[in-house]
C-alpha cells in the first residue's frame, strides 16, 4: 500500500535522525538520509530542501518522540510523586544512556552556537520540558500542601545537573549500567528535595 503524503515527511525526518545520531551532522549527506528512508533524491528534495530543513526536522522527529514516551510513560499514574520520578527515569534513560540520543543532542549543541535557527528550535524544547517538570512539581507540592510559586529554578538546577551528567556518560561509560541510572535519578531527586525544602508552606 503506497504512503500517503503526510506520512513521507515523518518518515524522512526519523531517517535523518537516526542518520545524524550514528554519524554526526558533518558527515551524513541527503544521498545518505534518502537512502536510509528507502526514497530517491528526488523524492527526498520535494520536502526538504536542504540539509539544514532536514536537521530541523530530525529536531522535531526528536522533540516529538520524546513527549510521546513520557505520555506513555505516566499515562496508568495518579502520584504526582510517581510521575516525576518515572519521567526523571525516562529521560535519564532517553537522553543519557541512549547513545543516539546522546550524540544527537551534543551535535545540536555545538551547532546551535553558530546557528539561530536550530538554537530556536532547541530552546523551545527546552522551555516545553522545563513547564512540564514545573506542573509535575507543582503537583507534587500541592499534594503536600505547600505553594508551588518560584519553583523555575530548582527546575532549571536540576536539568543543568542533567545536562553536566549528560556529557560526563560520553566518556564514563558506567553511567549507562541500570545500578548507576538508579543512582543519577536518585541525585536529580535530591537537587529537588533539597531546593523544595526550603521554599514556604502555603
Amino acid at each position: 500500500m503506497p504512503r500517503t503524503a503526510p506520512e513521507m515527511p515523518t518518515r524522512l525526518a526519523k531517517a535523518a535522525f537516526d542518520c545524524f545520531a550514528r554519524h554526526g551532522f558533518k558527515r551524513v549527506n541527503l544521498d545518505q538520509v534518502a537512502a536510509a528512508a528507502g526514497v530517491t533524491k528526488g523524492s527526498l528534495y520535494s520536502h526538504y530542501k536542504s540539509k539544514k530543513q532536514l536537521i530541523l526536522a530530525a529536531c522535531e522527529h526528536y522533540y516529538t518522540t520524546y513527549h510521546q514516551r513520557v505520555q506513555r510513560e505516566i499515562a496508568d499514574l495518579i502520584d504526582p510523586a510517581e510521575r516525576l520520578h518515572r519521567v526523571l527515569a525516562l529521560s535519564v534513560k532517553t537522553c543519557v544512556a541512549d547513545r543516539s540520543n546522546r550524540v544527537f543532542t551534543t551535535e545540536l549543541f555545538a551547532l546551535g552556537l553558530q546557528d539561530a535557527a536550530v538554537r530556536r528550535s532547541w530552546a523551545k524544547f527546552y522551555d516545553d520540558v522545563r513547564r512540564m517538570y514545573e506542573q509535575l512539581l507543582a503537583a507534587v507540592l500541592y499534594g503536600r500542601g505547600r505553594s508551588a510559586e518560584d519553583i523555575r529554578g530548582s527546575v532549571d538546577l536540576m536539568l543543568a545537573a542533567m545536562e553536566g551528567i549528560k556529557q560526563r556518560a560520553a566518556f564514563e561509560t558506567h553511567m549507562m549500567q541500570p545500578d548507576e541510572q538508579t543512582r543519577i535519578v536518585e541525585g536529580l531527586l535530591r537537587i529537588l528535595d533539597d531546593e523544595l525544602a526550603t521554599m514556604p508552606q502555603s
